[in-house]
């Protein structure tokens, strides 16, 4: 949520509950003007039956995995969740679905717990792009 608002609005808000919000937002790329929507939803926001993730899958277009490089189980999650999105997503047809993975909080680089190589290596043998960034920064 952090990295959503801080993207959305160049403000940082460092607390946030486990809330799910569906944002619209209006970007002029190149002299274009795209219109797009953000589904914001934390990683504790499913059922059990994971019909709330397949419903987001269904929705979307393209995908940005976040990930705290201080928090082992939130990159951990990631291949799980990009088989999930890919087998849902590139089974209905033959185009790849773009996946990017985003190393978050690379302010506090003391508390790393995650490298960069690995989010790197992870991102390549899953054929979805990477960066690390600092929504505070």
């Amino acid at each position: 949520a952090a990295l959503t608002v801080r993207f959305l609005t160049r403000r940082f808000i460092g607390e946030y509950g486990d809330m799910e919000f569906i944002y619209s937002h209006n970007l002029t790329v190149d002299g274009r003007e795209f219109l797009f929507h953000i589904w914001d939803a934390p990683n504790s926001q499913q059922t059990e039956d994971g019909s709330s993730e397949e419903k987001r899958i269904q929705w979307a277009d393209s995908f940005v995995l976040v990930y705290s490089i201080c928090d082992r189980a939130s990159f951990n999650i990631l291949p799980l969740k990009i088989q999930f999105i890919k087998a849902a997503k590139e089974g209905q047809s033959q185009e790849k679905v773009p996946i990017i993975i985003v190393g978050n909080k690379r302010d506090l680089h003391h508390q790393r717990v995650v490298s960069s190589e690995e989010g790197r290596l992870l991102a390549l043998s899953l054929d979805c792009g990477f960066y690390e960034v600092s929504a505070a920064e």
